[in-house]
């Protein structure tokens, strides 16, 4: 009987000398305690060595699925004539019966037989030793692990994580570096800073021209634009800035330069991280950017700890002190982070952000997944995704309701509204009331000349006085009447005040009494006393 065994290195063939004994697989530990025991139980026919680390991964992997490697055909032909075989695996067993005519056998006695084999490996195989074993073995399964993943080597995610980091980094230092330099600059020549805006424009200007009284002779054609070039040289003769000598100068120029290279490496860096995300996570960068995409994978840690965020969290990535702060305070929860600067987000209206970031985190939860997951490489996925998102957004907006209301068939039908018809009857409360044109009455103003028109005025006049002077009649008896009503009344009301005040006097006596009478007795009482 021989006994097959994997080993990082190669394929092993184990002669059983003493095949009585797997009758009683408990005690075939026993034979295995020592090497020279060892050795008596089996002894080491054939050795087929993996020449190379992709070789020994194929033969593992398909070791796995249960079916033997091209080598591994090879070699059992060239050694199981006639001989029935071990094997762990009993599903590669019957392929190997059924494809190569070898017996195969698989039971708790052959796996004892292995387990023992295994832990007197190097002893039994000559020129293996246990510091050659445990490397080959770390980087088969490291290999392994790397396969069974899909893991490609290009897909290397720390990559990206660095080189957001930095191209962060440069963003600040260039803008540090351009202030200075208008602020400095700013001393010798300060109607540039609003003449030129753009902060690399600028540093290459300052560069070209050194001391302003030089823009007059100097071309700025390959920097500025015509109508700038001839603003800067007329503000040039009229500036108000002071002098400044030679070294400054030469300072200010090697500042310029260092703002150029950092803007000229800043911009290969953005080159190189916009590939190595179209490589690694084509899909994401479809739907979001280059530049989102990879703040998300950097703070998520990994775009396989990413993959495993739901797209809850993926939206709020990057928010998350406004999110504890809102749980804290029970307020309203952040609706979107890192997210929020993703282009689809920034064509929804501001009412529409929240229903768009949150759409748009579910699309990328999913496109994540499947580029950390995936086997694919190409982005359709993600473009799908964002057309599907695009149409939401144009949704939301009401630009496709016109479209979406459905055919004529589904229109409801529209009544002419009549006041005079009952609901739920055909019958009429009152007949409709028409207008009557013939009921119309046109009042005609008679012509009348200017004496008589004059003359009416007058006697207008004279009526009103006569009534005037009807109406002071009538009223004086009347005033008369009042007032002798109200002196008749007077009376009346005074003598009962002046009851009223006699009685308080009379009682205010009365209280005073008591009070003096005591006041006498004690007067006397001092006296005889």
């Amino acid at each position: 009987m021989l006994v097959l065994f994997e080993t990082p290195g190669g394929f092993a063939l184990f002669k059983v000398l003493k095949e009585g004994k797997l009758s009683n697989a408990e005690d075939l530990g026993n034979e295995f305690m020592t090497a020279e025991s060892a050795r008596k139980m089996v002894k080491l026919k054939a050795f087929d060595k993996f020449d190379n680390t992709s070789e020994a991964l194929e033969a593992v992997a398909k070791l796995l699925d249960g079916t033997p490697s091209k080598g591994l055909r090879k070699f059992l032909k060239a050694n199981c004539d006639g001989e029935t075989l071990a094997v762990a695996d009993s599903k590669l067993g019957n392929i190997i019966k059924e494809k190569l005519k070898i017996d195969c056998v698989h039971n708790n006695a052959v796996m004892e037989l292995l387990r023992g084999v295994r832990s007197q490996l190097t002893e039994l195989i000559s020129g293996l030793g246990d510091n050659d074993l445990a490397p080959m073995s770390l980087g088969l399964s490291h290999s392994l692990a790397r396969y069974k993943l899909k893991f490609s080597s290009d897909k290397v995610d720390t990559m990206i994580i660095q080189a957001i980091g930095l191209l962060d980094d440069l963003d600040k230092e260039l803008n540090t570096y351009a202030m200075r330099v208008r602020e400095w600059y700013g001393w010798h020549f300060p109607e540039l800073a609003k003449i030129v805006q753009d902060n690399i424009l600028y540093a290459k200007a300052v560069k070209l021209m050194g001391d302003r009284i030089n823009a007059a002779k100097l071309d700025f054609s390959e920097i500025l634009s015509d109508e700038v070039e001839a603003d800067l040289k007329e503000a040039s003769v009229i500036s108000m800035g002071t002098e400044v000598s030679d070294l400054d100068l030469l300072h200010i120029r090697e500042l310029c330069d260092q703002v150029l290279s950092l803007a000229e490496y800043r911009a290969q860096l953005y080159d190189y991280l916009k590939s190595r995300m179209n490589t690694i996570a084509p899909n994401l960068t479809a739907l979001v950017g280059e530049l989102v995409g990879a703040r998300l994978i950097s703070h998520g840690g990994s775009l396989l700890n990413l993959s495993k965020q739901p797209g809850s969290t993926v939206q709020i990535l990057g928010a998350e002190k406004a999110l504890f702060r809102a749980l804290k305070t029970k307020h309203a929860t952040p609706k979107y982070g890192l997210i929020y600067h993703a282009s689809v987000v920034g064509q929804a209206a501001p009412k529409h952000k929240g229903k768009i970031s949150r759409s748009l985190a579910a699309k990328a939860a999913l496109a994540i997944r499947c580029d950390a997951l995936g086997d694919g490489q190409d982005n359709t996925m993600g473009v799908e995704n964002r057309l599907k998102l695009e149409a939401r957004l144009r949704n939301l907006e009401g630009r496709d309701l016109g479209r979406l209301s459905g055919s004529a068939k589904g229109k409801p039908k529209i009544e002419v509204y009549d006041k005079d018809k009952k609901k739920g009857s055909g019958g009429l409360i009152t007949p409709a009331k028409t207008y009557n044109a013939a009921a119309d009455s046109l009042l005609q103003t008679p012509k009348v000349d200017s004496e008589n028109g004059v003359k009416e005025k007058k006697d207008k006049k004279k009526k009103k006085k006569a009534d005037d002077e009807e109406e002071a009649k009538t009223e004086e008896p009347s005033k008369k009447k009042s007032k002798k009503k109200k002196s008749e009344a007077e009376p009346e009301t005074v003598e009962p005040a002046k009851k009223e005040k006699k009685k308080r006097k009379h009682e205010e006596e009365e209280a005073e009494m008591p009070a003096k009478k005591k006041e006498k007795s004690e007067k006397k009482k001092k006296s005889e006393v």
